[in-house]
């Protein structure tokens, strides 16, 4: 091939668009249970997470529910992939390695999407949230009727493998992924770059900014211990009993249950079959989605 603009503005796209097409493929269950959250600066505050508003009865005037109340920020990482094509491969048309290489450089980028988010989720059980606790927790402090803090629990501990019951379908899921900006194609392939001169060598990359967070831990159950009819039911039991502040129900039932592939004949099982270990029928059919998932393997 010969090295000039022209072509290298067409090897370019080429390379682009199968950038493209792999981050098109790359796993997107990961949004199942987290919330995007634009950004704007580098670190944002979610003050507000420490107040689930609720509605009252209009007596007398407005009562304005501040929604500062804790002080829990998600500062941004950046992250980058770069892939250099030799000089020698163009000139000779040894192109056909690259192709591979640029659409597995787009998978591997959407894929760092999941990655964070199943790797926060699994962080719960000794990583803080808003509220200064673990996010999966046995003392979570939560205002009863009368306005006294009660310890509320969100995990039954356990040694075991980790599974994890999510309220998925309110308008902010368990994890937050906040994003500033999402991974793009660029390029230093012009023959008056230094790479291109001294080494002889064209540069692809892609790069992001983000991070991951916690949001309401009301909304999630996180369990190390057998994943089982009896276990699966105080999960349940927890999340549907879940209060706010002052004892205002949240009402939760919608719920997803997320396992590793060690886990999955075990879920399976409990969520899909007609009967129960003993012969009796099976209470629980149906009464989660699952999910199973490589992120937690």
């Amino acid at each position: 091939m010969l090295i000039n603009a022209a072509n290298l503005d067409g090897l370019r796209v080429g390379f682009k668009t199968t950038f493209q097409d792999g981050l098109g493929e790359a796993d997107q269950d990961w949004q199942m249970i987290a919330t995007v959250v634009p950004a704007t600066t580098k670190e944002q505050k979610y003050g507000w997470l420490g107040k689930v508003p609720n509605v009252r009865e209009w007596i007398g005037a407005r009562a304005v529910q501040n929604l500062q109340q804790h002080d829990y920020s998600i500062k941004e990482k950046p992250f980058e992939l770069t892939l250099g094509v030799d000089r020698d491969d163009i000139e000779t048309d040894n192109l056909g390695i690259y192709g591979p290489m640029f659409r597995e450089m787009g998978m591997s980028s959407g894929a760092h999407w999941a990655m964070m988010v199943y790797e926060q989720l699994k962080a719960g059980f000794t990583a803080n949230c808003y509220d200064n606790q673990f996010f999966f927790d046995t003392d979570h402090p939560v205002l009863d009727e009368n306005g006294v803090p009660q310890s509320v629990a969100n995990t039954d501990g356990g040694g075991g493998t980790a599974w994890f019951l999510l309220e998925t379908s309110r308008a902010l899921k368990p994890i937050i992924l906040q994003k500033r900006k999402d991974f793009e194609f660029v390029a230093k392939d012009r023959l008056t770059d230094d790479n291109v001169f001294n080494n002889k060598e064209f540069i692809y990359g892609t790069d992001a900014r983000g991070n991951t967070g916690f949001g309401f831990w009301q909304m999630a159950w996180g369990s190390k211990q057998t994943l089982d009819a009896a276990h699966y039911a105080t999960a349940r039991s927890a999340l549907m009993g879940m209060k706010g502040d002052y004892g205002r129900p949240l009402g939760l039932k919608k719920f997803l249950l997320v396992v590793p592939p060690a886990l999955e004949s075990a879920a399976r099982k409990l969520l899909n079959s007609e009967y129960a270990a003993g012969g009796e029928t099976n209470e629980w059919k149906g009464t989660a989605e699952l999910m199973v998932t490589p992120w937690l393997a």
